[in-house]
């Protein structure tokens, strides 16, 4: 299956693979996916987390592979189906699973953001849900299935500790981020590394309503300074929100990173021709803050 399909920069659309386990459907975002290969044999880690299947070589590259179902609560996978083999946050992960169904080209707008009656913030992993031709399928959030699994790939505050005492600065910055608990590391990180003023936004949406309203008023550069955005957002994604920022006069010179687990050569190339003023992989949050210095202060 070809998991490499290219869409036109800022269209606000996206590719999700279906895909099955324990009879249920869920969804990834195909921007995430290196490729798709029949479940294969594994070296068993002693002491490790029990999603944890083992690591296994394929073209000489060590991969951690893990069971989708026992992270799911689904019971042990079968030693069957396939591994989809992701790589996001510089990691290269292989996620077992039963089947793929196949590719979906839908819009962001589309994407239904879960209640908080279906998981609390920090308990839940689905990112959204699509319907598909009546089909409910669930877009798993895979960078917290990590996590989980190694809080040591998630936002730390040593990297902010690092940078030592720093002065202080009200020059107003808006995080753009759906997941309410990254938003919220990644602005309690921006503060602690001296930036007390803070404006957050679940999606390209909301973020680009008050910076329309702020352009109306001429009164941008009061109201935002610079934005952070991740890509992968309900409603409105990032790469939309840039391309919207950049074509209006008002707020054409505005400083903005794009922080996102999808970092790679080709989304890196997108967000370049988009405007984008710097693109950073999650989880540095130490460099975001540099890059944050380095365009704020300028």
């Amino acid at each position: 299956m070809d998991s490499k399909i290219l869409l036109e920069n800022g269209t606000n659309e996206l590719e999700v693979l279906e895909f099955v386990v324990g009879g249920n459907s869920y969804g990834i975002n195909v921007a995430k996916i290196r490729e798709i290969i029949p479940y294969q044999a594994v070296t068993v880690v002693p002491n490790s987390h029990p999603s944890i299947e083992g690591v296994f070589m394929p073209r000489d590259v060590m991969i951690t592979a893990i069971d989708l179902s026992n992270c799911l609560q689904l019971g042990e996978g079968k030693k069957e189906g396939l591994f989809i083999v992701t790589s996001f946050n510089k990691l290269d992960i292989a996620f077992h699973v039963e089947s793929v169904v196949g590719i979906h080209r839908v819009s962001w707008s589309s994407i239904i953001k879960p209640s908080a009656t279906v998981a609390s913030v920090e308990d839940g992993i689905s990112t959204g849900i699509i319907n598909i031709n009546g089909k409910l399928v669930i877009i798993l959030d895979f960078e917290k299935i990590v996590a989980d699994i190694n809080p040591a790939t998630g936002i730390t505050m040593k990297e902010i500790d690092a940078l030592g005492v720093r002065e202080r600065s009200s020059l107003p910055i808006m995080i753009v981020e759906d997941s309410l608990l990254l938003n919220k590391l990644i602005s309690e990180s921006i503060k602690k590394a001296g930036y007390d003023n803070i404006i957050t936004c679940s999606n390209g949406q909301e973020a680009w309503e008050i910076l329309q309203q702020a352009s109306e008023k001429g009164k941008v550069e009061d109201t935002v300074r610079l934005v952070i955005t991740d890509i992968e957002m309900p409603i409105m994604d990032g790469h939309h929100l840039v391309k919207l920022i950049r074509e209006n006069a008002g707020t054409a010179q505005l400083p903005i990173i794009i922080f996102s687990s999808l970092i790679n050569e080709e989304m890196r190339r997108k967000g370049e021709a988009l405007g984008a003023n710097a693109q950073l992989s999650k989880p540095e949050i130490g460099n975001l803050v540099r890059e944050i210095d380095a365009l704020i202060l300028q």
